[in-house]
């Protein structure tokens, strides 16, 4: 896993892990790499500095991260409210409906829902776009 500092055209700063850099390369160029604050899929690597391990083992030289907690969790909300006010929500059906709106065989429209993680992973493989949503569907939180 490798874990870049990311920057949006609209100059937000943030970190994503990536399997390698070329699931980075392949997933930034298909447009499903986007900025967690504004949405916007034109994402780029921003400069940033090694994190050096110490001898206890903990990265002390590490900046830190450019958003604060409270950010990351008002950008998550915002996030949450975008998706639920836009999208339709089909919960388990997610994967059938989405590769039926990737054939052609129902509306395109954006929709999100639940999957297990192969089912992801499949659809990907399949060139189906999906990406994970960073919450769970209100029926899942506590």
């Amino acid at each position: 896993m490798i874990s870049y500092a990311l920057r949006c055209l609209n100059g937000h700063l943030f970190d994503s892990w990536f399997r390698s850099v070329a699931a980075f390369d392949a997933l930034a160029g298909a447009g499903h790499v986007s900025c967690p604050v504004c949405g916007i899929a034109a994402v780029e690597k921003a400069p940033m500095a090694p994190a050096v391990v110490g001898m206890r083992g903990d990265a002390s030289s590490a900046p830190d991260s450019p958003a604060s907690a409270e950010q990351v969790a008002q950008a998550i909300a915002a996030l949450r409210r975008q998706v639920e006010e836009n999208s339709d929500y089909v919960g388990l059906n997610f994967a059938a409906e989405a590769r039926r709106i990737h054939a052609g065989e129902a509306p395109e429209r954006s929709i999100y829902g639940e999957t297990r993680p192969e089912e992801a992973r499949a659809l990907l493989a399949e060139g189906v776009p999906v990406t994970p949503l960073p919450f769970l569907p209100r029926r899942k939180a506590n």
